[in-house]
């Protein structure tokens, strides 16, 4: 259970040494289909092809305390379609499985249908991922039942799950 709020900023070019050493933690890496170790000139590129041309939003999840735990993002934004997918990641250990990963999906997923007015948000995770599953369960995503791929990783073979949310249940979640 969450002992504090969450709230969100949005990510800068600043933080990319924390992203950066976040994301190559292998707790957080190994639950990612994209496994290779990041870099700082690989985050800035990032920054420059897919946050400022507007294909991503990042944010920096921050507790009450003024922590900073890790980071949230919808990537893959096609306007046009008013879709793109979900993805997010704590990088501090002893904020895991505290329920800041399901209270920072609620507010992007509030940024997504009420700013963006995107229809629908879908999301990717690995098989064994149990706590994002529930994290992302919490929030509203569904899993799509007949819908999964196979990755090799260097820990073998895993599953794809897919999962989604779209803006009318999200609507019947905030407004029952």
């Amino acid at each position: 259970m969450a002992t504090q709020q969450v709230h969100l900023r949005l990510m800068t070019e600043a933080d990319t040494a924390k992203i950066v050493a976040w994301r190559n933690q292998d707790f957080v890496r190994n639950n990612f289909i994209y496994q290779e170790l990041f870099t700082e000139e690989g985050h800035r590129n990032w920054i420059r092809e897919q946050v400022e041309p507007g294909r991503v939003v990042q944010f920096i999840i921050c507790l009450s305390d003024g922590r900073e735990i890790g980071s949230v993002y919808l990537r893959d934004i096609d306007r046009e379609a008013q879709t793109a997918e979900y993805g997010n990641f704590i990088g501090e250990k002893e904020a895991l499985g505290c329920g800041y990963g399901s209270q920072s999906a609620k507010i992007v997923l509030r940024y997504a249908f009420e700013t963006l007015q995107l229809k629908k948000v879908s999301l990717r995770f690995l098989e064994g991922n149990d706590a994002a599953r529930r994290c992302y369960e919490k929030a509203g995503f569904r899993v799509i039942e007949d819908k999964w791929d196979t990755v090799f990783l260097k820990q073998g073979k895993r599953r794809v799950f897919f999962m989604e949310i779209i803006r009318e249940e999200w609507l019947l979640r905030i407004f029952p």
